[in-house]
């Protein structure tokens, strides 16, 4: 599945220069590169936002998290806003 660019099959990370800030709703994230700020909605975004690191894939960070194959198609919008926004990278694997 790609979205717009956003290939949601490959290794993506947080952006080493955004800073992440949990609230009730989700978090806030302020890139201080770009000076941009998003807003993540919900704590499942939230949940799949911080495990991408940890996981080979943003498909395999969704599962992890819960999402359905049906909730799929939002999620990978949702991270290719963030990938074109500059807040999540795609990762680099050794």
């Amino acid at each position: 599945m790609s979205t717009d660019g956003f290939d949601i099959d490959r290794p993506w990370q947080v952006d080493p220069r955004v800073s992440m800030r949990p609230e009730p709703f989700g978090a806030l994230l302020y890139h201080f590169g770009t000076r941009r700020l998003s807003f993540l909605k919900n704590q499942r975004v939230l949940a799949v936002v911080r495990s991408l690191a940890d996981h080979p894939s943003a498909r395999a960070a969704c599962a992890a998290a819960g999402v359905s194959e049906a909730e799929l198609p939002v999620y990978a919008r949702a991270l290719a806003t963030l990938a074109d926004s500059k807040m999540i990278s795609e990762r680099t694997v050794a």
